[in-house]
């Protein structure tokens, strides 16, 4: 007992000192009525420093993490535009204080044991990379792949899971990744889980023999480090070959593939969406685009994790549909309702449509929209549910111990279901 009372009082003082550069720092919650609002509102993601999590629209708040001297005026502005804001955390550092504290408790107790990982705590990079390795090891249905290496140098590996070594031409696809923006440690768990569930704990033989799966966990392992050690909301990986001086380091992933690249995102290095100087300038998304091009004529669904916002999303980004939208949709709400039918009464139901227009902003340069434009049928971005919680102060990006499990469960009876439709509509798998 003492001897977790000070490793937890150890972790309060690092928390203390890793997390001051966030003093000052409020999270506000704005509302906005019409349109013409939200645009105004928008705009002012631009502002450096400025940290929008997720878009007010007239249907729904938007959150955005201001610093201490630009309070006046982000609330000015805001008021300016007619819209409304009130605070929803006023100590950001007492936030992330309570995250820090609530995952040292958990690992406390954590039950991981040699050859699994648990789901009572966010595991590190080391842990995951040892993990994927361990499991090659032990199941004949898996194969660790080293897809490369990050601007850092650290091995970005994935796991391909096969009854038939990949042999079987006529069996689909599916690719799930997670982590590509680093600060969204919620996202492990799903791929973790959906790994658990496809190799240690089987329970739908149907989805393993008609299926080859390809998972990568941890696809921006350099920003995701700099998130668990330095920084917490750092979303970008963490390149220097755009910068002077050493400032402002990092690409945005998601801007970074080669699909209408640098039209809807910045060419600020310091914006948390900079694109990067060219698209696939980063090795993280070139190792993406590897997978994808290899095995671009069997993939049939691709899922890219994010968090937050309770969501499954398809192209375009621009507000363009794909020629096969409707079969999109129809098979993102089959996911949704199958996570639904299992997410905490507490949690919002899912939405699907096109990213533009439900999230009401336009991008260019994702992941999901590259792989639907190569041809994948059915690309999707999951945003997984925000853990809102005001007893502990945790909101957006936070984690709590006690939803990491269900995050991984629920958001697996989504992919289940996708592929559940892959299965009922792929030409490969008929006989």
């Amino acid at each position: 007992m003492l001897r977790v009372a000070f490793l937890l009082s150890l972790a309060f003082c690092y928390a203390v000192a890793r997390h001051e550069q966030y003093k000052g720092y409020v999270l506000y919650e704005v509302e906005v009525a019409n349109e013409q609002q939200a645009q105004e509102v928008q705009a002012l993601r631009n502002i450096p420093g400025i940290d929008m999590w997720s878009i007010a629209t007239p249907s729904r708040p938007g959150y955005t993490l201001v610093p201490g001297p630009l309070r006046i005026f982000f609330e000015s502005e805001v008021v300016g535009a007619g819209a409304k804001f009130k605070i929803e955390v006023e100590d950001v550092v007492e936030m992330l204080k309570k995250e820090d504290e609530l995952l040292t408790a958990a690992e406390m107790r954590s039950n991981s044991t040699n050859g699994r990982l648990s789901f009572d705590v966010i595991h590190r990079y080391a842990a995951v990379d040892a993990y994927l390795v361990d499991l090659a090891r032990r199941h004949s249905t898996v194969t660790a792949v080293s897809g490369g290496r990050s601007f850092e140098g650290r091995d970005i590996k994935y796991l391909k899971i096969s009854t038939t070594n990949f042999q079987n031409t006529r069996k689909p696809i599916i690719f799930i990744q997670s982590l590509l923006h680093a600060r969204e440690w919620v996202t492990l768990p799903a791929a973790l889980y959906a790994i658990r569930k496809l190799v240690v704990d089987i329970t739908d033989r149907d989805l393993v023999d008609n299926i080859d799966w390809i998972i990568l966990p941890i696809a921006n392992p350099d920003g995701y480090e700099f998130s668990q050690t330095r920084t917490r909301f750092w979303r970008k990986n963490r390149s220097t070959g755009h910068i002077i001086g050493n400032v402002c380091q990092g690409v945005d992933l998601n801007r970074n593939f080669d699909i209408n690249w640098g039209t809807l995102s910045s060419n600020a290095p310091c914006s948390d969406t900079f694109h990067g100087r060219a698209a696939f300038s980063e090795p993280e998304t070139a190792i993406v685009r590897n997978i994808l091009q290899e095995y671009r004529s069997r993939i049939e669904m691709f899922l890219d994790v994010h968090s937050f916002g309770s969501m499954i999303l398809y192209g375009y980004g621009t507000g363009e549909l794909p020629p096969n939208a409707l079969s999109l949709n129809t098979a993102g709400v089959r996911m949704a309702r199958a996570i639904d039918a299992v997410k905490w009464a507490s949690k919002p139901n899912y939405r699907v449509g096109n990213s533009a227009l439900v999230l009401n902003y336009r991008d260019s340069g994702s992941a999901n929209d590259y792989g639907q434009a190569i041809g994948i049928p059915f690309a999707y971005t999951y945003e997984l549910p925000a853990y809102r919680n005001q007893a502990n102060s945790l909101n957006g990006f936070l984690v709590d111990p006690d939803f990491i499990e269900q995050a991984g469960r629920e958001t697996w009876e989504g992919i289940k279901a996708g592929a559940r439709f892959v299965l009922q509509h792929s030409s490969r798998n008929k006989h």
